[in-house]
């Protein structure tokens, strides 16, 4: 039988004992005073939505804070940007600490070779299922310049802020966010057999406006020396689909060319100095309902690890928001959002 000490867990040591928590059963746990959290911590220096721990394909942990005020820390250190967490770290979050543990065993990735009638191993699903998706990756543009320049306390807040709304947003407009990278996240929507409607496209395409304009707000609420810019690849294709949570829990990842295309996308826009790249199936999906626009250009780009030169559209945001009103003639909601943390 597997226990929870020979799982990955945090470990909360109390005056009544100590209290696991278990890391099995999703990808990704919140961490904060708010009743909406995986694991609620009643610590009144603790943020309502304070951090997130997220779990890779590979089985390594992250933790992200998420913009809390009094930030997150790993062995003593303030977290700035998303960390891999080692075995025994301590992290702590206003006055509380926790200890993370991931047994020897968590590095086989192989559900069949760890105790064969754990059923929490065998809810860790392999990826088996082909399913067309859309994949978005939004990257901060001039991240590496911003740290040299702010304290490392507001770099926190900021990139916290910035993870949390995003991932607010993206679940909003109907997906996830599959990865937090550095100072990126990966979203994926998954479209049914029948193929993509306009409306799905045109959604997705709303949550990138949605995902703009709060980070344009960005420096409306911190002292940053420039307001921030994102840049993003928008991808829809073919891909493994595996649901890696449990039947009460789902969580789905995503690997392959679709998922690859999009971070090379993303990347490209920097080179061609623009905001925005979609993927050619993309662009004809969104374009579906026959809107002649001459908003997006047609580009011929290299991406990295392909031997042809790849087509993309692009595009930049105000571009995008013209778009988006001749397709639907009207904007979907208001497209604005709260960055307060609702302290």
């Amino acid at each position: 039988m597997v226990t929870v000490q020979s799982t990955p867990h945090l470990i909360l040591r109390t005056d009544s004992g100590n209290r696991f928590l278990s890391l099995i059963g999703s990808n990704c746990w919140t961490v904060g005073r708010g009743d909406d959290n995986n694991f609620v911590l009643p610590d009144r220096w603790i943020s309502r939505n304070h951090a997130m721990l997220q779990r890779m394909e590979t089985g390594e942990f992250y933790l992200i804070d998420l913009g809390s005020r009094n930030g997150s820390f790993v062995n003593g250190r303030r977290v700035s940007v998303p960390v891999t967490l080692h075995n025994g770290d301590r992290l702590t979050f206003g006055q509380t600490e926790l200890e993370f543990y991931t047994p020897n065993v968590e590095q086989n990735t192989d559900p069949s070779s760890i105790g064969g009638d754990s059923q929490e191993f065998t809810a860790t699903a392999t990826l088996h299922v082909r399913r067309l998706i859309s994949v978005l990756v939004v990257d901060i543009r001039n991240f590496t310049g911003m740290t040299r320049q702010i304290d490392e306390k507001v770099l926190s807040e900021v990139i916290g802020t910035w993870f949390r709304c995003a991932g607010d947003i993206i679940r909003e407009y109907g997906s996830w966010v599959d990865k937090y990278i550095g100072d990126a996240v990966m979203a994926v929507w998954i479209h049914g057999a029948q193929g993509v409607s306009q409306e799905e496209m045109v959604r997705i395409a709303h949550a990138l406006s949605a995902l703009n304009k709060m980070t344009s707000k960005l420096h409306e609420r911190y002292p940053l020396p420039f307001p921030l810019r994102i840049g993003a690849g928008l991808n829809t294709g073919y891909a493994m689909v595996g649901n890696t949570g449990t039947g009460d829990r789902p969580d789905y990842t995503a690997l392959g060319d679709t998922v690859n295309a999009a971070f090379r996308l993303e990347s490209s826009t920097k080179q061609i100095g623009i905001d925005v790249a979609l993927g050619e199936t993309t662009y004809q999906y969104l374009t579906a309902s026959g809107v002649e626009t001459h908003l997006f250009k047609q580009e011929s780009v290299n991406l990295k690890g392909y031997d042809t030169p790849t087509i993309t559209y692009a595009g930049t945001f105000s571009e995008l928001e013209t778009f988006l009103q001749l397709v639907s003639g009207k904007e979907e909601g208001s497209g604005e959002w709260d960055i307060e943390n609702g302290e």
